[in-house]
């Protein structure tokens, strides 16, 4: 984020609580309360304005009126009912968020979440008075029986024996049992997976733990191939595994582009789209994906993940179609 960012960032969010009260307010007074000019808050405003109708995937936008004549302000935000100032369970809760996520990010990132952990603790210090009640002391990954399953999967990777799973994916009718060779245990975005070898389909396959019914250990040993890496599974703090080198490619509309590219790091195309180039992990992965944007992103490659995309919206209007 640039310095000017930053500081419109700021301004922002010390103005958007005071205007969230259901009245209208003059740009003089909005310039007031954000300690800048009139047009810079103009600017600000219609800066928020464009991020009406967000995109799949991201927290929803504002709703910001600008009124003619003296240019009244009011605005709308559900996210937005009081000033920035958080509580101590709400600090404690962000930290610990911060916690969990530092293991999955670069080495450069986790120095920056260190170095905003360290400004929360000191909040939270400032903040002991409050009392914060001993259910928000704690947070968990899993459910209960995930917690179960992780100690099954952890004994199998620690002495390399197989386990045998009963797996429902996420777009599967029934439940199937496989015989699998754990390789690693990865959390990622809030939830825990099993890297394995699975003997069924001779393949590297990635399994959520939230997922499996049942985890049997069995006495059967194997071993990790030398070549295997936990490394090639994990980028960006997300799984991937393509199989034979197989990548998925999609378009992002204008519409959305921004978003995507600010997430992934890259450039806008010229026709102010992004194109985004993923390991494919598996093709109904993609289909989930590809579907949460709505008409805003294009498969361009593999043509089978085309397909399946329109097959599956092929299904979904038969469906709408039938009588009730």
């Amino acid at each position: 984020m640039s310095a000017d960012a930053a500081v419109q960032l700021r301004r922002l969010l010390n103005v958007i609580p005071r205007l969230n009260d259901g009245k209208s307010h003059s740009i003089d007074e909005v310039a007031r309360l954000a300690g800048a000019d009139r047009d810079t808050v103009l600017r600000d405003l219609f800066s928020l304005s464009h991020r009406l109708g967000d995109p799949g995937g991201f927290v929803p936008g504002l709703q910001v009126y600008i009124e003619s004549g003296d240019r009244g302000v009011s605005l709308q935000a559900s996210h937005f009912k009081r000033p920035m100032g958080l509580t101590r369970a709400e600090l404690c809760a962000l930290e610990l968020g911060l916690a969990m996520l530092r293991p999955e990010r670069p080495p450069d990132e986790q120095r920056v979440i260190d170095r905003a952990r360290e400004r929360l603790r000191r909040m939270i210090a400032k903040r002991s008075n409050e009392e914060v009640s001993a259910p928000q002391r704690y947070g968990q990954l899993a459910t209960r029986d995930d917690n179960q399953h992780l100690v099954t999967f952890r004994h199998g990777v620690r002495d390399r024996r197989q386990v045998r799973i009963t797996y429902r994916s996420a777009d599967a009718q029934e439940s199937r049992t496989r015989t699998i060779c754990p390789y690693g245990l990865v959390a990622s975005r809030g939830a825990w997976y099993v890297v394995a070898h699975c003997d069924d389909t001779d393949g590297i396959r990635i399994y959520r733990l939230d997922r499996v019914e049942e985890a049997k250990l069995l006495t059967t040993s194997y071993d990790v191939p030398p070549s295997f890496s936990l490394d090639s599974v994990v980028q960006g703090g997300r799984l991937f595994h393509g199989q034979d080198g197989e990548s998925l490619r999609v378009r992002y509309s204008p519409r959305i582009s921004r978003w995507i590219a600010e997430r992934e790091d890259l450039p806008l195309d010229a026709d102010r789209s992004v194109t985004v180039e993923y390991p494919l992990a598996d093709a109904q992965w993609a289909v989930r994906h590809v579907l949460q944007y709505g008409p805003d992103a294009e498969v361009l490659a593999p043509a089978s993940v085309r397909k399946a995309v329109a097959d599956r919206l092929a299904r979904t209007l038969r469906s709408w179609q039938q009588p009730l």
